[in-house]
């Protein structure tokens, strides 16, 4: 019996410990100061009386980075940086190495897709969780490097738009109207001449048709909506189909075995980082390496498929050809 209840006594001593731990806020390192998305999250996480606070996690250092050849993120580094710094208290590091001595899990948040790979690896070397914000990396080749040296190394990655994150998607997403048959998502799909073309605004509607459709498509056939917008088709087995077309606002519609619903929504960042402060503090990744590399061969097929005048292309020739 004396056993019993010091045995009791552990167990209930592991629990509290246990407890303790997962309600201690995270430290939060940011690589990449040229997007508005940092100081949003900087705000929803670090700020408790912030309109959709979420609690867990707070923003304490970042490494600046930047792309020169890329106005989008040469003309807004410094302003951003300056904000962090002065409303925020966030520390300046000189080195991805140094940012991750001070943080228990990274955001990697650069606009530019093309440095994710060499920001990405020092993270993983230091055994950190981390988050890649959109586009994952500037090319499906890179994603799976990183993906890759995530697996070796033991370390959780995940990458997601927030779209992913929204009510009426994930309802879909866990059955309320069965499997889907066919799916049609929206978005800006404003574009950027070092990236394919839906890698920089348009994968947020293509997350969407994912989220909902699942892995497994076969076929991508990229053409243009009466309007001359972008509209891409893919193929699934048994004869489901997805379509993304360009949009100036967020949306789509789902068909399945028992009805139809909305998709596609924007909701906000606080859907997305309260995905990610989860993750970093359980350490399981919300979306799988299979998916995302999926979402991205499709947005590289779409373009392959403009160079070829609108013929369809298989997703497994884009894997192949990518190194996978």
């Amino acid at each position: 019996m004396v056993v019993i209840h010091i045995l009791l006594f552990m167990l209930i001593g592991l629990i509290i410990m246990a407890s303790a731990l997962g309600a201690a806020e995270l430290r939060v390192g940011l690589i990449g100061l040229d997007t508005s998305h940092v100081t949003a999250f900087t705000s929803l996480l670090n700020d408790p009386a912030a309109q959709n606070h979420i609690a867990g996690a707070r923003v304490v250092a970042a490494f600046k980075g930047g792309s020169q050849d890329m106005e989008a993120s040469r003309t807004r580094l410094e302003g951003f940086t300056k904000e962090l710094q002065e409303k925020w208290g966030v520390r300046i590091c000189d080195s991805i190495e140094e940012l991750c001595r001070q943080v228990d899990a990274v955001m990697l948040e650069s606009v530019d897709g093309r440095p994710h790979l060499e920001q990405a690896k020092p993270v993983i070397a230091a055994h950190k969780p981390l988050f890649i914000d959109k586009p994952m990396a500037g090319m499906l080749r890179d994603a799976m490097e990183i993906f890759r040296l995530a697996r070796v190394a033991g370390v959780p990655v995940f990458s997601s738009s927030s779209l992913r994150f929204a009510k009426s998607t994930q309802a879909v997403r866990q059955g309320s109207i069965g499997k889907v048959a066919r799916a049609q998502t929206s978005s800006p799909c404003s574009l950027e001449a070092h990236h394919p073309d839906l890698f920089f605004y348009g994968v947020h509607g293509v997350e969407s048709l994912f989220t909902v459709m699942g892995t497994g498509c076969g076929t991508v056939r990229r053409g243009k909506t009466a309007d001359g917008k972008i509209e891409v088709t893919g193929t699934w087995a048994e004869g489901r189909s997805g379509i993304f077309r360009e949009s100036k606002d967020y949306g789509g519609r789902a068909w399945g075995e028992k009805g139809e619903a909305d998709v596609g929504a924007y909701e906000g960042y606080h859907v997305l980082l309260a995905a990610v402060v989860q993750f970093f503090q359980s350490g399981v990744v919300p979306v799988a390496p299979e998916e995302t590399l999926e979402i991205l061969a499709f947005m590289e097929a779409a373009d392959e498929s403009k160079r070829q005048g609108g013929a369809p292309v298989q997703i497994k020739e884009v894997m192949k050809k990518a190194g996978g």
